[in-house]
């Protein structure tokens, strides 16, 4: 059987009625890329109690359930309250559904070291839950680049390879990548401001933006990636890296929860 992989749902309004979803390239990502099974997770359910976040209880079943957890990216934004800021006025694009589920869910998968793997959205929700902060707009910092995409350009132009990262040599994007240097796209207007205590950086800009990192001390496969190695990963080597390295955690861990459980029901 091929691992199960829980893929967190954006929560949004559309025609008056509340829909939990992922853009398709995320899930092709993973069933393809991956090879594995995606079962989209849905955020807190608004119908009920929009103030009420997730039991412990709810996240351990989530991960008893799957093999590894993938955070995709989003149009909205990790509410500022998460790190100690304030909403800009006017207000950026939130989800605070997904939030409630996706930061204590992180926590709690690299605590019991289920593999974890965020893009975009999922990069800064991953650097958040671990105590880190972001720069609501990152193109107004100096210094910095726009990292937002050319929205006048057909898909194919927003999702392009624009600018180089710097791999750390010693790091696992370089060993897949066998460069220290790769030539990434680039869709994102927020950014790493405070990295998180504990993790070391995978990627960086010439401008100084953090593009991924890692959890050393975690005992699962773990990795966020700033830009969208999603988008036509079988045309990228370190991209299709990613997605093979991220499947392989994926099964290994399912073998070793299948197994312990064969064990189990055999005892």
């Amino acid at each position: 059987m091929r691992p199960v992989i829980g893929v967190i749902s954006d929560v949004k309004a559309k025609d008056g009625q509340v829909v939990h979803g992922v853009t398709e390239k995320y899930i092709y990502a993973v069933a393809r890329g991956a090879q594995a099974m995606p079962v989209l997770i849905p955020g807190t359910i608004s119908a009920v109690d929009a103030e009420m976040a997730p039991e412990r209880i709810v996240i351990d079943e989530i991960l008893d359930f799957v093999d590894a957890l993938f955070l995709p990216g989003s149009p909205s934004n990790v509410g500022p309250q998460h790190y100690g800021d304030v909403p800009h006025d006017p207000p950026l694009p939130a989800d605070p559904h997904r939030d409630d589920i996706s930061l204590p869910l992180i926590r709690a998968a690299l605590e019991r070291g289920v593999p974890l793997f965020g893009v975009c959205r999922g990069f800064q929700e991953m650097n958040v839950a671990l105590g880190g902060t972001l720069f609501q707009k990152l193109y107004q910092q100096p210094g910095r680049f726009d990292h937002r995409e050319d929205s006048s350009l057909a898909l194919e132009g927003q999702y392009a390879p624009v600018h180089e990262v710097s791999l750390a040599r010693d790091g696992l994007l370089a060993s897949l990548a066998g460069a220290t240097s790769w030539r990434v796209n680039s869709l994102h207007g927020q950014g790493v401001a405070t990295l998180a205590p504990g993790v070391v950086v995978e990627a960086q800009a010439e401008d100084g933006t953090i593009e991924a990192f890692r959890v050393p001390h975690a005992p699962g496969f773990n990795l966020a990636i700033q830009w969208h190695p999603e988008w036509r990963f079988w045309q990228d080597k370190l991209s299709s890296g990613v997605f093979t390295a991220f499947g392989t955690a994926a099964r290994l861990a399912a073998e070793r929860r299948r197994g312990g459980g064969r064990m189990k029901a055999a005892g």
